[in-house]
């Protein structure tokens, strides 16, 4: 996501360390749309917006703005308990942001949704409704726990897919994918489960262009890898919570070092996303005992398919040229 311009109504008493609800002053009119809310959840964590909060706070605001379906059909009891906070932080964060109340905070989630797709609703509600009736008959069935595991996963990462297209911009995409295509360097840096994503999106890449590769690949360093960029070249950082903070601190240098950074990570408050030109949000709730890749890959193989276009004719002479070396190579 692009650095957005100073977002939101003027600073008041941050909820998380006051006991006051706060309220708009000066008449400030709150966001009125969810890209509005996604920006100042961007803007905030850069610390650049006209309003003040507290990590807490941030850190809810930037889950609402990753699931607007969410927000727009649930209660505020069951999105409260999804978040592992209490009705009353969502009544305090949407007072702190200037609405009345939670009803009208919720209320620009249900607009946006309704202006997307006339019968949002009563498909939301079939697919729930799908989605039991499923569960019901492999209950009767007697389907196996094996099958039940995978089926699961599965559904996880459906859910997660949906969750980061419901927040993409056509527009950020483009960008990204231009600046993919036509930086001078491309590095790439994520590490832990991360650094396995970094690899198939360098390994993806470097399929269509050239000059891209890990940003440390043969383990000499991060400074070593950033010292050989210069201004204009671009590096990819991939970190989720918990994060690595060697990865944030990658970004911050990269940036100050006018490279051009784009993060791929899961919430705004991200501490990656503070430091980027672009960021993409990509949840990974799963019931897989660590974080769940499936929505990760999916979105960096749409995002390649986008720098493949991007290139055109350069990207299928690549290509072409690859396939060459590995038939005079006799590679199977």
């Amino acid at each position: 996501m692009q650095a957005p311009k100073k977002t939101g109504v003027p600073a008041q008493p941050d909820p998380d360390d006051t006991d006051s609800p706060g309220s708009s002053v000066d008449g400030a009119s709150p966001p009125r749309t969810v890209e509005e809310l996604r920006a100042l959840a961007v803007s905030l964590g850069r610390g650049d917006a006209l309003i003040s909060m507290g990590s807490k706070a941030h850190s809810v605001l930037a889950r609402l703005v990753e699931r607007p379906e969410e927000v727009a059909v649930r209660t505020i009891t069951e999105l409260a308990d999804s978040l592992g906070v209490n009705a009353s932080t969502l009544t305090r964060l949407a007072t702190r942001l200037g609405y009345a109340g939670f009803v009208e905070f919720q209320t620009v989630f249900r607009d946006g949704l309704a202006s997307r797709h006339r019968h949002f609703y009563s498909e939301q509600a079939g697919r729930l409704v799908a989605h039991a009736s499923e569960r019901s008959q492999s209950e009767g069935q007697g389907q196996r726990p094996e099958i039940d595991t995978m089926v699961q996963i599965a559904r996880d990462s459906i859910a997660n897919t949906e969750g980061f297209l419901a927040q993409l911009s056509a527009d950020e995409l483009q960008q990204a994918a231009r600046l993919l295509a036509t930086a001078p360097r491309v590095r790439v840096h994520g590490l832990r489960q991360f650094s396995a994503l970094a690899s198939f999106l360098a390994y993806g890449l470097a399929m269509v262009r050239g000059d891209v590769a890990l940003l440390d690949p043969h383990g000499l360093g991060v400074a070593e890898g950033l010292a050989q960029l210069q201004p204009g070249d671009l590096v990819v950082v991939t970190s989720v919570e918990p994060y690595t903070r060697s990865i944030a601190e990658t970004a911050e240098a990269a940036a100050k070092a006018g490279m051009v950074v784009i993060a791929i990570t899961d919430h705004r408050a991200s501490p990656l996303a503070a430091f980027a030109q672009h960021s993409f949000f990509v949840p990974h709730g799963s019931t897989f005992f660590s974080n769940s890749m499936g929505a990760y890959v999916i979105f960096c193989e749409g995002l390649l398919n986008l720098v493949a276009t991007c290139l055109g004719k350069k990207a299928l002479e690549a290509l072409e040229r690859r396939e060459r070396f590995i038939a005079d190579l006799g590679i199977e």
